[in-house]
């Protein structure tokens, strides 16, 4: 059996049956962005911060836990579930005629052989053309949807911070943060409250 493109990885989603939308250099763009927009937020000067009210967000959970996170993967996952089944499916029926092959090649006469491994050849091709363009596609729309969400996430944060009086926001990753200053749970409930990030199909 050929190796599977999907599985999910909660480092950059959270966890769902079946496969992976991948995170990796994109969600970490999207942290560089977010950390850059906290540090812009407006606070008196540093002397007044050294002694005003400071908050921490844990990045992290909030790309794992928000729902609109959780929801677009869900969504990816029922999309791309009928051309992911018939994937497998061609793997099934590609190792079947692997066995075939490998069982009655000898037996077979010279023509038939080469007929079944040209058969072999030609899927093994379409599976592997298949896979890559599964791929390629589920991760291009998972970043597009990563892209809006973000912004939602990041623009939450920020008007939580304002209303909630912060002088300043703390991404993670820190050394350490008591989680008395922790907002991300506080962030969390009012992503829940939200409507889905602009621009996210219903």
């Amino acid at each position: 059996m050929q190796n599977r493109p999907f599985a999910y990885d909660s480092g950059e989603c959270g966890k769902a049956k079946g496969f992976r939308v991948r995170a990796s250099a994109g969600k970490w763009r999207c942290v560089g962005a977010f950390a850059l927009a906290l540090a812009l937020l407006p606070f008196p000067g540093m002397t007044q911060t050294a002694t005003g009210k400071v908050g921490y967000v844990d990045l992290k959970r909030l790309i794992d836990n928000a729902p609109q996170m959780v929801e677009s993967r869900t969504r990816l996952q029922r999309e791309f579930a009928p051309r992911d089944a018939a994937l497998k499916a061609d793997e099934v029926r590609l190792d079947t005629l692997k066995t075939r092959y490998k069982r009655d090649a000898a037996i077979m006469s010279k023509a038939d052989a080469d007929a079944l491994k040209r058969r072999i050849d030609t899927l093994d091709g379409a599976i592997k053309r298949t896979r890559d363009a599964l791929r390629n596609d589920l991760n291009t729309r998972a970043a597009a949807d990563r892209d809006r969400i973000w912004q939602q996430i990041n623009d939450t944060v920020i008007d939580y911070a304002r209303a909630h009086g912060y002088d300043l926001i703390v991404p993670s990753p820190v050394v350490y943060a008591n989680p008395r200053i922790d907002i991300t749970d506080a962030v969390l409930d009012q992503l829940r409250r939200a409507k889905p990030a602009t621009g996210m199909p219903p």
